[in-house]
């Protein structure tokens, strides 16, 4: 009898949830995604890392070393740098903008940027905004599509959105769920007191980072930029930046390369029972002021010590957390009007926001170092009479690869370069000469396909004349 009673729950359960699904995504998901998907970009960041090796002898003192008439600093080898990759997403927002997470492109010495139709692009750092972890940057390319962007204020919670995005590096991926909150906050290198944080179920894991969050519309209405992990991939908990706040932080970076925002100059709290009780409120809400900042708007304006901002600019601040969300997203010199709880009293005070206080130069926009060299290597000849090469075939041994140039990242020391080629016309090489002769018969910009041999395979990579 039970265990008919518990089959006959899972039924009913099954059935419910078909039915809302049904009733909740559109007829056909896949047309959204066919006219959207296309502005969607992957994006890759190379980035030079230092690391330090170590030459000591399996950790022993450096006094015990010293005994011996080694010095200190024997233990310590040279800081090596190396090339590190790492993958994100981002949209066309307008024109040939670009708009994705700073995170996805901080300290990136060269950007590339991929379409679905198999595009490639070089992308410049136009600016970034680390407090709302978004990044503009820019191609040169012709005919590029872009997205529809939405409103993310008239979003509700349970409404439908899809993203799309490259997680893990599977380029363009899609997942959908439904919006679980608005307006949080998280607290992540700051950036949570500026954005009031999109909360979603849908899917999202490394690499969907910068991409877009669509409604049923097939608009933007967030930029994916957050998980809630403690295994570093999907847990149900995903966050987006509201496309309002992501498209005033781009639209600021593309006319000056910089974001201001307001500034009140006060540190507060949330209010509790029993602060509601002892500051003559009916329940605690809104943003307790602890200290105000001389000089600055809220010192002008009058605010105290123990005034309680319950609304800002016509909107509601239920906790204190809502306070620097709606300020941040006003511009300096912005007049507002505030409701404040003082001495159990309502009342209403009048403000000109200063500007919130920002490093302007800590970010320099990274360009690629071009190589001196065309495709950015050396080569050399090679040696029969040694050992490790007398097998090789014909060609000319790459022995060193300029970071952060064309062939960074496609060609590696040690492969054998046997031919190159642009369209009908091929060089093959037999030895340094025949190298550097063909290299100068490609103009700039072409893109050479180079054949190559690396661990008695055969390649073949294509690489950008500069």
């Amino acid at each position: 009898m039970i265990k008919l009673f518990k089959n006959t729950c899972i039924t009913i359960i099954a059935i419910t949830s078909s039915g809302l699904i049904a009733a909740g995504l559109p007829d056909d998901i896949s047309s959204l995604v066919e006219k959207s998907a296309p502005a969607v970009v992957n994006i890759t960041s190379k980035k030079e890392v230092t690391q330090r090796q170590s030459g000591s002898y399996g950790g022993i003192p450096d006094e015990i070393l010293e005994r011996f008439g080694m010095p200190r600093q024997y233990g310590e080898m040279p800081q090596q740098k190396r090339e590190s990759l790492s993958y994100g997403s981002g949209f066309i927002l307008k024109e040939n903008y670009i708009l994705t997470n700073f995170h996805v492109v901080e300290d990136a010495t060269e950007v590339i940027v991929s379409l679905s139709d198999r595009r490639e692009f070089a992308a410049e750092i136009i600016g970034v905004d680390p407090l709302s972890d978004l990044a503009v940057l820019k191609v040169d390319g012709k005919k590029l599509p872009r997205v529809d962007v939405g409103n993310s204020s008239t979003l509700k919670v349970g409404d439908w959105v899809v993203a799309i995005g490259s997680p893990f590096s599977f380029d363009f991926s899609v997942t959908a769920g439904i919006v679980s909150a608005k307006g949080r906050s998280i607290q992540n290198n700051n950036i949570g007191n500026y954005v009031p944080f999109l909360q979603t179920d849908v899917a999202i894991n490394p690499g969907n980072s910068g991409g877009p969050l669509f409604d049923l519309d097939g608009r933007v209405v967030g930029i994916n930029s957050q998980i809630y992990s403690r295994s570093g991939g999907y847990q149900g908990l995903a966050f987006a930046i509201p496309i309002n706040v992501a498209v005033d932080v781009a639209d600021q970076i593309i006319e000056t390369g910089f974001v201001s925002r307001g500034y009140l100059g006060v540190r507060m709290s949330e209010v509790d029972n029993d602060l509601a009780e002892a500051l003559g409120m009916k329940k605690p809400y809104g943003a307790l002021i602890n200290d105000v900042e001389s000089g600055q708007s809220a010192d002008l304006a009058g605010l105290m010590a123990g005034d309680v901002i319950i609304e800002f600019n016509n909107e509601e601040i239920k906790f204190s957390s809502d306070l620097p969300h709606v300020v941040g997203q006003l511009r300096p010199k912005t007049q507002a009007i505030a409701k404040v709880i003082r001495d159990g009293n309502e009342i209403s005070m009048d403000f000109t926001l200063g500007e919130l206080p920002t490093d302007k130069d800590s970010f320099v926009p990274a360009k690629s170092n071009k190589s001196k060299d065309p495709i950015g290597l050396k080569v050399a000849e090679i040696d029969r009479e040694n050992p490790r090469m007398e097998s090789l075939p014909d060609g000319v041994i790459v022995s060193r690869v300029s970071p952060n140039s064309p062939a960074s990242g496609r060609i590696y020391r040690g492969d054998v370069i046997t031919m190159l080629q642009y369209r009908g016309d091929k060089y093959e090489i037999f030895e340094v000469e025949d190298f550097t002769d063909a290299i100068k018969e490609f103009e700039t910009g072409k893109r050479v396909a180079v054949h190559l041999n690396r661990n008695g395979s055969k390649f073949i990579t294509s690489v950008k004349i500069n």
